[in-house]
């Protein structure tokens, strides 16, 4: 199976205390998320994210972009299927 991507999307902008506008992550969220081996572990870091995001707000955009990031590596995820389904 591939390796679960990171969040990230690729606009890295800290303007929201510290948050990324385009994934939720912090700069030492996305350290961490790099050091995850494990693509159990990985996935959940990625729940954790999408949550943080529905907490924090206005990250529509994320879901797309990430599920083409995913689609391009061939990746799979429950977190995303979650969200279809709902």
């Amino acid at each position: 199976m591939p390796k679960v991507p990171s969040p990230c999307i690729s606009v890295c902008k800290f303007k929201r205390d510290g948050h990324c506008i385009g994934c939720s992550m912090t700069k030492q969220q996305k350290s961490i998320f790099k050091k995850l081996k494990k693509n159990s572990h990985r996935e959940a870091y990625v729940d954790l994210v999408a949550a943080q995001q529905s907490v924090m707000g206005r990250y529509t955009h994320w879901d797309i972009a990430y599920r083409k990031k995913c689609a391009k590596k061939k990746v799979s995820l429950a977190v995303l299927n979650r969200e279809e389904a709902a």
